[in-house]
């Protein structure tokens, strides 16, 4: 007989939590940024206003290409070694304990560059808000979030990629 699962537990180590290098950016841009790797700890806890994830950025990897959100709200915390955060007022070298914030429609684009010979962990919180829209100023991409919580990429023309 089975037995009823209840919640799960509220308290969880996240080494519990699989690591992934997975991107749903499309095939032409992805390999470049299969150089972090997630821990979706948010998804883990059951959460789905907003998620919360464990980035771990190898040597001379990145978190992302430089994007910035329509309708969602981002707050990067530096949990472990030196990270350079590039926006659209330059570069940055960030340390253990520092953080950024950046508001929904603020128009800063922003990723997480590691020049070091260490790895990087961020913890990456960001809220969840239907019909946000991705601008990637450096790339020819635009993504913008569907009602089925995946993102749906184009070129910045609005072709398919």
């Amino acid at each position: 007989m089975n037995k009823p699962q209840g919640p799960k537990p509220r308290a969880f180590d996240p080494a519990e939590v699989r690591e992934s290098n997975y991107t749903s950016y499309p095939p032409l841009h992805r390999a470049v940024n299969q150089t972090r790797y997630n821990r979706r700890l948010g998804d883990h806890a059951g959460l789905t206003n907003f998620g919360v994830t464990l980035t771990r950025i190898i040597p001379g990897g990145q978190s992302s290409y430089r994007h910035a959100h329509s309708r969602q709200d981002e707050f990067v915390y530096v949990l472990e070694g030196e990270v350079v955060m590039e926006t659209n007022a330059g570069a940055q070298v960030l340390t253990a304990g520092m953080c950024a914030g950046f508001p929904a429609g603020c128009g800063d684009a922003h990723r997480f560059v590691n020049r070091t010979d260490k790895d990087v962990k961020l913890l990456v919180v960001g809220d969840r808000t239907a019909g946000d829209e991705i601008s990637y100023p450096d790339v020819d991409m635009h993504a913008v979030l569907g009602a089925d919580g995946a993102y749906k990429f184009t070129t910045k023309k609005g072709e398919p990629l």
